[in-house]
């Protein structure tokens, strides 16, 4: 309990300092709060890896309501009102800067007036900002506990800025993009071409796309277009592309994806490798510091367990192209013990036990795990669970196709996460993009590709989650 000082309690010379660090976030709030969206005080990226730019300066009105903060809490504290306040700027703040903020009383006028002088120093002792506050005093006591105020949430998705960013360094990857006839299809390429994400070789009927492009306002003529007026057609030959190598990757446009895959795991003429195709999501989830895989959500409806171990190998994959070193992959079930009458507690087993002989590669695997235990450290601790993976997995394995859709349009539609996909498994990854992809997920999505064969020719990730990756720690 913190107990507020009455006009009685107060004499000349008081004084109180509270220090507070200026963050990105701080800025982020001040803008929605007060609708001051000036360029030059909201947060922007001083590099690939997520760093604010330190040169990001502080609204000065967000450096003075720190004022307000000692008024209210400390002195006087409780039950102070405002009367005035003047104040005088010397020196910018900017983000990481730590103030430390001085009230001192310097005067006290009948009825219950108080003047305080305030003064905000930053960490070098130097002065930022001064002036006086006229504030009414409480005259009675009030006792307040530790604020319990709503939590803010900030949806800034870096991770997916990071993610496109670290492309910048690859030349683009040569793209058949089967049927792009929509406005969503053809404007996802649009955008992935701008970015140098992708090359495309749009395949379909020609005066379609053409005329889609026209509608949209959008420059096509510096893409080879390849006529061919039938969907599954087009999905073949986007398949023949890869084969001759003027191909690294296909994007679907606007035709249904079982029509794309037939063609790309065709028995002889398909594109298939060792292991199943299957589809991983990879998520910027609002709240967790590091992306979140989830599969297969979209490809396998009910995989047998040989179709897991591929499921599996292709998301650790796909997490090592991240620069994610030692994936944690928690393989999903409604409990996290071992139970004969649920089957995918006892192919989380197993697959678990095949990871520690080595059958699956390059990660961590354990199961099973419920979703509460798999991401929330707390949650594992109460059930007692001692695993290197429980409560911080990076990579979620489901149990089936319905679960995992129902996983990752939960996170994307309740929990705000920005979602990319990539289907693996097959010679070259397969971009999937939906109607209801934003621009950055449909970006996010091809940069995927692009980070996933450039780890796939090299063995090496351009991008380093750091300590973003919170599983890393």
């Amino acid at each position: 309990m913190a107990r507020n000082r009455t006009f009685n309690e107060i004499s000349v010379g008081d004084t109180a300092t509270i220090r507070r660090i200026c963050t990105a976030n701080d800025l982020v709030v001040f803008a929605h709060a007060s609708g001051n969206l000036n360029p030059l005080t909201l947060p922007r990226d001083k590099d690939r890896n997520g760093i604010v730019d330190p040169d990001t300066i502080a609204p000065s009105m967000w450096v003075g309501s720190q004022i307000s903060a000692v008024l209210g809490n400390s002195l006087p504290g409780a039950g102070t009102r405002y009367r005035g306040q003047t104040l005088s700027f010397h020196e910018r703040v900017h983000v990481g800067d730590e103030l430390s903020i001085t009230v001192t009383v310097t005067e006290k006028r009948e009825p219950g007036i108080v003047i305080l002088d305030c003064k905000l120093v930053n960490q070098g002792g130097v002065l930022v900002a001064e002036g006086v506050a006229d504030v009414l005093a409480p005259t009675e006591h009030i006792d307040t506990p530790d604020a319990d105020l709503p939590k803010l949430m900030i949806e800034r998705h870096e991770k997916f800025t990071r993610m496109i960013s670290a492309c910048e360094a690859l030349p683009p990857l040569e793209t058949a993009v089967v049927f792009p006839t929509d406005r969503s299809s053809l404007g996802g390429v649009l955008l992935a071409a701008d970015a140098r994400l992708i090359e495309p070789i749009l395949i379909g009927p020609a005066d379609r796309i053409r005329a889609v492009a026209q509608e949209m306002g959008g420059d096509i003529s510096r893409f080879p277009i390849v006529e061919i007026p039938q969907s599954e057609a087009a999905a073949a030959h986007a398949v023949e592309l890869v084969h001759q190598g003027k191909a690294g990757a296909i994007m679907k446009g606007n035709l249904h994806s079982d029509e794309l895959l037939h063609e790309v795991t065709k028995s002889g003429t398909g594109l298939r490798t060792a292991h199943r195709i299957s589809h991983v999501f990879v998520m910027d989830v609002p709240g967790m510091d590091h992306l979140l895989l989830v599969s297969d959500a979209a490809i396998n409806i009910l995989p047998s367990l040989e179709t897991k171990v591929d499921i599996v190998q292709n998301a650790i994959n796909m997490a090592l192209a991240l620069g994610i070193s030692q994936p944690r992959v928690g393989i999903l079930s409604a409990v996290e013990t071992v139970t004969p009458k649920i089957p995918s507690t006892l192919d989380a087993a197993i697959l678990s036990k095949m990871a520690e002989r080595g059958q699956i590669k390059g990660g961590i695997v354990d199961g099973p795990l419920a979703m509460d235990n798999a991401v929330d450290l707390e949650a594992a601790r109460t059930k007692g669970i001692a695993s290197l993976v429980a409560g911080r997995a990076d990579v979620l394995i489901v149990p089936n196709l319905e679960a995992g859709n129902m996983l990752a349009k939960e996170l994307t539609f309740i929990a705000h996460a920005d979602a990319a996909g990539l289907v693996l498994g097959a010679r070259v990854p397969i971009i999937l993009t939906s109607r209801a992809d934003d621009e950055k997920s449909r970006l996010a999505s091809c940069a995927l590709a692009q980070l996933h064969q450039a780890y796939a020719r090299t063995g090496k990730a351009i991008l380093d989650l750091g300590g973003m990756q919170g599983g890393q720690q």
